[in-house]
């Protein structure tokens, strides 16, 4: 079976079991964004929990980054303002895209963090969560044609694919390259998905693991539910995952 069948079944399994790693999410939105009323403090708080997944984060750049914010705090108000506050200039089209492209050449982020953050920002404002998550209200409901997604690649994901085709040097371009020229219908939200399934199905560290059902991984997220049967049902579902993996 050829890279692109496997991950047609892929996508297949994830577009079935959508709903195990939204409650994750909307836990982790509840969590991050809930507390607070105010769009700033909303946004900062999305953006340190995106900063905050770097396994090594460069803290002095990051630092300077929201020391930058903060002496425009207006500036997070509205996703316009915040696209031309860290491009020092007018954007004439606000889309996921941009916000993208402008983020990742902030020093302190990359490619990874600044497609999490949009593809968060997305997800909170797509209709598919909790309204009562929103944060700006100019920030597009749909990606249309002339805008994009990014899958927030890190090493969980990487190493999926360097099962499905070890030949491949796998990295975050080559990743969202191949998903995009795999199907124009395929959402790279549902893809998303994947770091999910791959984290709680994988044992060991880098970019080449063990693959089976790692029930101490599923423990450590505080979103996962902890109900006996529900994780039985996951590992079940797992183990469905690992079989179109050819583990």
């Amino acid at each position: 079976m050829s890279v692109n069948e496997k991950l047609s079944e892929i996508y297949g399994f994830l577009i079935e079991n959508r709903e195990y790693n939204k409650l994750v999410q909307q836990k982790i939105y509840n969590k991050v964004i809930l507390p607070y009323s105010d769009p700033v403090d909303r946004i900062v708080s999305l953006l340190y929990h995106a900063a905050n997944t770097q396994s090594q984060p460069r803290i002095n750049s990051l630092a300077l980054f929201f020391k930058n914010l903060y002496q425009s705090p207006d500036c997070m108000n509205t996703m316009a303002n915040f696209l031309n506050i860290i491009k020092h200039q007018t954007i004439p089209n606000i889309n996921y895209n941009g916000l993208f492209s402008e983020l990742k050449e902030q020093k302190g982020w990359g490619n990874k963090t600044a497609a999490l953050f949009t593809k968060m920002i997305f997800q909170i404002h797509n209709g598919d969560f909790s309204e009562k998550l929103k944060i700006w209200s100019d920030a597009p409901n749909s990606i249309t044609d002339n805008d994009k997604l990014h899958l927030p690649v890190d090493t969980v994901i990487i190493s999926i694919f360097n099962e499905l085709e070890k030949d491949t040097k796998w990295n975050f371009t080559e990743i969202n390259d191949t998903l995009k020229e795999l199907s124009s219908e395929m959402k790279i939200e549902v893809w998303d998905d994947l770091w999910f399934w791959g984290f709680i199905t994988q044992i060991g560290s880098g970019y080449h693991r063990k693959f089976r059902w790692n029930e101490n991984k599923y423990w450590m997220l505080q979103e996962s539910d902890k109900c006996p049967a529900k994780i039985q049902e996951i590992q079940e579902k797992a183990n469905q995952f690992l079989k179109i993996l050819g583990k």
